[in-house]
């Protein structure tokens, strides 16, 4: 009986496996199934670490602006500037509220003191 040469459809997933296994050091990239092993982690790791990366910049920005906005006056804090922005309907998020208080403070006063004003005026006026 002659020998029958194997396929090429599980060579092709281990040669996939192993190159994404490149940059894993010793046998988590030499040995196939540690290679399948540390693969599955990476990647249930990296879904997972997704999440909690977005959370955490999150908070780097709530963090950041309020800092930037308690320096300007004792009793005015983060959760009120927030307030008065979406009562304002002035649509920035924190991201690029964070990017303005680091770069600009003065813009970011600028920005609080028209939103106070602003809301402070319908307030009195009666408008909200």
């Amino acid at each position: 009986m002659t020998r029958i040469s194997r396929g090429y459809i599980a060579r092709r997933r281990r040669t996939k496996m192993r190159l994404f296994a490149l940059s894993f050091r010793g046998a988590h990239s030499k040995l196939t199934r540690t290679i399948t092993q540390q693969t599955i982690r990476a990647l249930f790791s990296a879904h997972r670490d997704r999440g909690s990366q977005k959370r955490n910049f999150r908070r780097l920005w709530i963090t950041r602006i309020n800092a930037v906005i308690r320096e300007k006056g004792v009793s005015y804090n983060y959760s009120r500037l927030i307030h008065n922005l979406y009562k304002g309907q002035l649509l920035l998020n924190r991201k690029i509220l964070a990017q303005i208080a680091i770069l600009n403070r003065d813009c970011l006063y600028m920005i609080s003191n028209e939103i106070i004003k602003e809301v402070g005026y319908k307030k009195s006026v009666g408008i909200i």
